[in-house]
């Protein structure tokens, strides 16, 4: 379906339950008074103006919520977006318990052993979602495609708490089910990042942020459930520990990781920590870190000032996550019908393509392909030379004709995930060691 097409679509299907909600106490069609949307004459004026009063309000991370991302999608839609960038652990803690300030949740798949428990979600009703068979079965059966998993094995893999039992249930699903607890949109195998003009050589090993070569010029991430597996695949990288789930971590193990990060800390190997999008690559631009825990937009940020920087394919692999849309159990009516149209609008594959221009992976690739360039496809997905100048999102140059992204195609990156982002067992005691570390 076109787009023309599809917005008049979802103005039509949002004018129809307009009508639907208005008319619902009201007497029947034949008694209905002049001015009423039952009225041949007003009728339309008054849904119109009911389509234009709705405003979804979402609540997420920065680098999705964006200024050029909220005025596309209303361009298409024909009602309002609002939308509140908050750090990681503030939307966490807002969608367990403020569910009245906001109609959208923009999380990870790791905090759902938070959230969902909380019942302030509704579950969403797949059958709802027209692009939903598009995507990626790493989502829904674990799949890198039929027949080739996808490592799953250690932390909170996306399939794991991507359906609910039912309708009213606030128990994950180990097999697919009609009701979904967030629809994926945006993933991706996280890794460090570095300045190679500072450092002056490749990096290949997680082991490298705790090498004293670069000692007061190296950050972590500063959220507990993820610096903690950083920090694990670091430690195990350099061989001081091993463990059977990165994800899950027993006492004993996370009393250790934090003797080593004290050690660490204390002997000055971190410049800094940081908990934003906007931190790090401020860090990284100025030059006061040089090799960091790095999200793949902020390295496109990075390089879109003129500054080179790599995100490193380490031997031990990479560190997946991925995230989603979920409706606030307060949606009803129109608001509701809303809110599925703009999940739908997210798999439809424009702000995959968006996303996919800072490095991220959409969640219906072949949706998101419609909406870049062959030569762009051909970059960021297959790993291929770059026939062209590759550009962010919003037109900057950041790799000339020539390059080849960091890390190679998909396949190769995907398939190397090692562990995802997690909550753990252990979660309330590895919040307190994180905190013992950052205040030591």
């Amino acid at each position: 379906m076109s787009r023309i097409n599809r917005r008049r679509f979802i103005r039509a299907g949002l004018a129809t339950g307009a009508a639907i909600a208005a008319t619902r106490c009201s007497a029947p069609v034949a008694q209905a008074p002049s001015g009423t949307p039952n009225n041949p004459a007003q009728g339309p004026e008054v849904i119109t103006n009911q389509i234009k009063d709705v405003v979804i309000r979402t609540v997420g991370t920065g680098a999705a919520q964006s200024n050029d991302i909220r005025i596309q999608a209303e361009k298409d839609l024909g009602f309002k977006i609002q939308m509140r960038a908050l750090s990681t652990a503030e939307v966490i803690q807002i969608g367990i318990t403020q569910p009245k300030q906001y109609d959208i949740f923009d999380g990870e798949f790791f905090s759902l052993p938070l959230v969902i428990p909380s019942g302030n979600l509704q579950a969403i009703d797949v059958s709802r979602l027209s692009q939903f068979d598009a995507i990626t079965p790493i989502f829904t059966t674990g799949e890198l495609a039929p027949g080739a998993k996808v490592n799953t094995s250690q932390g909170t893999a996306p399939r794991k708490v991507m359906f609910l039992k039912d309708q009213n249930s606030t128990e994950f699903a180990t097999d697919p089910t009609n009701w979904a607890t967030i629809i994926p949109y945006q993933y991706g195998a996280d890794t460090l990042g570095y300045r190679p003009d500072l450092v002056g050589r490749k990096i290949e090993s997680w082991a490298e942020l705790f090498n004293p070569e670069f000692r007061g010029k190296t950050s972590l991430l500063d959220i507990p459930s993820i610096g903690i597996m950083d920090a694990a695949m670091i430690i195990e990288a350099q061989g001081l520990m091993t463990f059977e789930d990165k994800g899950s971590m027993t006492r004993e193990e996370l009393d250790k990781v934090t003797r080593i990060l004290i050690e660490q800390k204390q002997a000055g190997q971190f410049r800094a920590f940081w908990k934003s999008f906007d931190e790090s690559v401020n860090f990284m631009s100025s030059g006061e870190v040089i090799v960091q825990s790095m999200w793949s937009p902020a390295v496109t940020a990075v390089k879109a000032r003129g500054l080179p920087c790599i995100y490193a394919p380490l031997k031990e692999g990479y560190r997946g996550w991925g995230g989603g849309l979920g409706l606030s159990k307060n949606l009803s009516g129109i608001q509701l019908d809303a809110a599925y149209e703009y999940l739908n609008w997210v798999l439809d594959g424009w702000l995959g393509g968006f996303l996919s221009r800072q490095g991220y992976y959409s969640a219906t690739p072949s949706t998101a392909r419609k909406f870049m360039k062959p030569e762009e496809w051909d970059f960021w997905y297959e790993g291929k030379t770059a026939a062209i100048d590759i550009v962010d999102p919003y037109g900057k140059t950041i790799d000339a004709a020539g390059a080849v992204r960091d890390g190679g195609n998909f396949d190769e990156r995907v398939s190397n995930i090692v562990c995802w982002n997690s909550f753990m067992n252990e979660q309330v005691y590895l919040v307190y060691k994180w905190t013992e570390f950052v205040v030591a």
